[in-house]
């Protein structure tokens, strides 16, 4: 098995971009990523305004997936994912949806031991580690690893982790994906602007989806498909994603608008991912029983 090194990243998913790397499809590989600062906060005395921003979620490839052509679908199923000994939480003025009651600037390291996150005065949690950034090449322009999107980044989605698989709309050939932004755990809004950020390892298996159609990222997990989708605002997400997957409970089921749009009601839920970022990202999570 193939094993590939955070030396080369990314700071930007660009439809111009050029892969450092190539796989085969059905290949399973092992990835090695930066945490969200690149490694910059060493000690807890590395404030939030001491570090470079511009290198903010810095993603490790691309990869380019050799038979993998723009108009596809390509599925990336995440088989395990290993992280470093400790993971650090940034606090800073402005940052996160309370940011205007933070006085001053803390950095809080955080050991991981035997799976557990030890986060101090006696409180010990399990670790529950997951991807922040994974994303292909955008059909057009260049977007900041920090930023979600119909090509994936930053969407801070707490199921894309162990057991999961995820799938893109192609947009590229090749799909030119990339990677990062590991947390070891992170709630659903990230409301103070951070999860766990860590770095460390993900072994994952990628392959092609066939006779599939997809404008924006999936989630797969063991009961749902989680449909993503990023905005400006959390109303224009969540409309967005609603007609997403009303779209697709129609083309799938064959349905009338007014079916599938009760079908949303009735047995889809909403979840919010993230609200902190450039853009917000939601995801409609709709039960695989739908589909049987």
């Amino acid at each position: 098995m193939r094993i590939f090194r955070k030396e080369k990243t990314i700071t930007h998913f660009s439809a111009n971009m050029k892969p450092v790397h190539t796989i085969e499809l059905g290949e399973t590989v092992i990835i090695e990523t930066h945490d969200c600062y690149g490694g910059q906060i060493t000690d807890e005395s590395v404030l939030r305004p001491d570090i470079d921003l511009s290198v903010m979620n810095l993603a490790t490839g691309p990869f380019y997936v050799n038979e993998l052509k723009a108009g596809d679908v390509l599925a990336i199923e995440i088989l395990d994912i290993e992280l470093e000994q400790s993971g650090v939480m940034v606090m800073s003025q402005g940052l996160g949806v309370l940011g205007d009651l933070v006085d001053k600037p803390t950095t809080k390291i955080i050991p991981i031991k035997d799976g557990q996150i030890l986060f101090g005065d006696g409180l010990v949690f399990p670790a529950t580690p997951m991807i922040g950034v994974i994303g292909v090449a955008p059909s057009e322009g260049s977007v900041h690893c920090a930023v979600p999107g119909d090509h994936g980044g930053n969407m801070d989605t707490k199921d894309i982790g162990i057991g999961s698989k995820i799938y893109f709309p192609v947009f590229q050939d090749g799909g030119l994906f990339a990677l990062g932004d590991l947390h070891a755990s992170m709630g659903d809004g990230e409301m103070d602007g951070t999860g766990v950020e860590i770095g460390g390892k993900i072994k994952l298996k990628v392959t092609k989806k066939e006779d599939s159609q997809l404008i924006a990222p999936v989630v797969e997990t063991k009961d749902a498909f989680m449909f993503i989708s990023s905005a400006k605002t959390l109303e224009a997400a969540i409309r967005r994603g609603a007609r997403i997957v009303v779209d697709h409970l129609q083309r799938e089921l064959s349905l009338e608008f007014g079916e599938a749009y009760r079908l949303l009601s009735m047995l889809c839920d909403l979840k919010i991912s993230q609200i902190v970022n450039q853009l917000v990202t939601v995801r409609v999570a709709v039960p695989k029983e739908l589909f049987r």
